[in-house]
């Protein structure tokens, strides 16, 4: 009777066992196709972004605007995207991902068309507003990656997923610059919009949201009880999300009256720009200490591990955008000011930049499954620093620009890939969103200062032609404010390896303490703990041992090998 009953245990194991297995192949294509179809929705985006790049100038003689002014066609953009991202993440993980991601990209595909309408600048910016709005699908796309995915194969989905970043990019710029040269930058938007609808419609017929809703009704409560009453619903935290947007847009404004030079008559503004800057943060952090909602968790921002990721990301962020608009301006302003060239000729010259990151974007996703999040981090800093101050030495030709970009890419990707693997992977799930979010809001801060920073140096430092021995004409931006540009962006890639070298150090030292813990654990013979995988991941001791057994796992995989 024993062995009767054994046997049929074990048939019905082995069924269960088999069942089980089909379901995890099927489960495994089912996150390959959702990882490709989430990853066109980056890719549309960059492909948009990077089509309108080279028409800057076309842009600035058109609506007859300073480099000043032209910054804000991107900052304005990123600003209203870094304050969405954190709302986004919270709806989502409240709501559904695939829910807000679709909506979001309803608000894209509208701003999107809105921009191939417009007739002067103001009209432009709202139109880039409305895009910024949209922006949040993309950090709402990169969340979903995290239910789709084992915490095997995450860091490959991460890389697979930022490889489209670049891919976006390379087309864009092709497509873009001919574009551009042939029928004019309006087309630029028209062109992109069905192609957003088009993956919008794919989201809704194939993605699955396969987040918790248990998790999502523990978020309804605002006091985080996972019971609702009468007097809880769930609210977004409108007073930190407008403190927010004055505290980004007041200090980009300074940067904006400071690009201007700085005069008795302009003073005031400076100072009252950066004042209420000062005063939009404080309140800022008063309204999230005290919010049941809070846009942001100040919590993910004191963590010794997340707060290094973040500015990793928010300097990767800065370096990019500062270097971006400037190579344009370089190529395309008109000899010896510049190589003389035009959209095309601008598309060639960053085209190994977009390349390499594209290449590197992929790879780093392996690299990480060897070494660990960490080591890339740093080899990246070094690698953009090389090629940032490269880019500061020799930048008289188009292949001297070329080459350096391509360094300077190569750095970047394994950075950046690094550090929102570690953010991604090291989240407690139920919290992705909101996570992310936070990493994203730093990011498209960093992405929106970028330019500022390049306008602000432009502006500064510019010069005329001369005709029949007097200055006359258009300025252009002098020798001087590329130098600038340069050296500010090797100066933010050694800020990202101290910031990587700081990491590393609190992961050994996280990693060091875990290790003790749990021999204490062992030789007192406590029972096995909870599985940290509840809704007390949200407090800080649960979020540094995920965190910790995320970014060494690969460590200790060696060691068992």
């Amino acid at each position: 009777m024993d062995i009767s009953t054994s046997s049929n245990n074990n048939r019905v194991n082995t069924a269960k066992e088999e069942e089980t297995a089909a379901v995890v192949v099927n489960d495994s294509r089912s996150a390959w196709f959702t990882l490709a179809i989430l990853s066109s929705t980056l890719l549309a985006v960059m492909f948009s972004e990077t089509m309108l790049l080279p028409a800057i100038p076309e842009i600035m003689q058109e609506f007859n605007i300073p480099y000043s002014t032209s910054a804000w066609i991107f900052s304005a953009y990123l600003i209203v995207a870094a304050v969405m991202t954190p709302i986004a993440g919270k709806l989502s993980d409240i709501y559904g991902k695939k829910k807000v991601l679709l909506i979001l990209l309803a608000i894209y595909v509208a701003g999107i068309t809105a921009g191939g309408f417009a007739n002067n600048i103001t009209f432009l910016l709202a139109s880039r507003v409305i895009q910024g709005v949209g922006l949040a699908a993309v950090p709402a796309a990169f969340s979903l990656l995290r239910d789709s995915f084992p915490p095997s194969k995450l860091a490959i989905a991460v890389g697979v997923f930022g490889s489209a970043y670049s891919g976006g990019s390379v087309v864009g710029l092709l497509v873009g610059a001919s574009i551009i040269q042939h029928f004019g930058w309006h087309t630029t938007f028209f062109s992109i919009a069905p192609v957003a609808a088009i993956v919008a419609l794919m989201i809704a017929k194939f993605v699955k949201d396969n987040g918790s809703k248990e998790a999502r009704l523990q978020l309804l409560s605002v006091k985080g009880t996972g019971h609702t009453t009468g007097a809880e619903k769930p609210t977004i935290d409108i007073k930190g999300a407008l403190a927010l947007s004055a505290t980004i847009s007041s200090f980009l404004l300074a940067l904006t009256l400071i690009e201007t030079g700085i005069s008795p008559a302009n003073l005031p503004q400076i100072v009252g720009a950066l004042a209420a800057s000062a005063a939009s943060l404080a309140a800022f952090v008063f309204i999230e200490k005290r919010a049941t909602a809070p846009l942001l968790d100040l919590r993910l921002l004191k963590h010794k591990i997340l707060l290094p990721s973040y500015i990793i990301l928010m300097a990767t962020g800065i370096t990019m955008f500062l270097v971006y608009p400037s190579i344009v301006q370089l190529v395309r302003s008109p000899q010896p000011f510049g190589f003389g060239g035009d959209a095309v000729d601008a598309a060639n010259v960053q085209l190994p930049f977009m390349i390499m990151f594209l290449i590197f974007a992929s790879a780093t996703a392996f690299i990480i499954n060897r070494i660990g999040n960490i080591r890339p981090t740093m080899l990246g800093a070094i690698i953009s620093s090389v090629g940032a101050f490269g880019l500061l030495a020799f930048h008289s030709t188009g292949l001297m620009v070329s080459t350096n970009l391509a360094i300077i890419a190569t750095g970047l990707s394994l950075t950046s890939t690094a550090g929102w693997n570690i953010i991604v992977s090291s989240s407690p799930k139920e919290f992705t969103g909101i996570s992310v979010g936070v990493g994203a809001l730093l990011f498209f801060v960093g992405m929106a200062i970028g330019p500022a920073l390049a306008g602000l140096y432009m502006q500064s430092y510019h010069t005329s032609p001369s005709i029949g021995g007097a200055a006359g004409g258009p300025s252009y931006p002098a020798p001087e404010s590329y130098n600038l540009v340069f050296a500010t962006a090797g100066l933010f890639s050694i800020t990202t390896l101290a910031f990587s070298i700081l990491l590393r150090r609190k992961a050994s030292l996280m990693s060091q303490q875990q290790q003790q813990n749990t021999a204490e654990e062992k030789i007192q013979q406590h029972p096995a703990e909870p599985n940290s995988n509840s809704s007390t991941e949200a407090g800080d001791k649960s979020l540094e041992e995920e965190e910790m057994s995320c970014i060494n796992c690969t460590d200790s995989k060696k060691r068992k090998k």
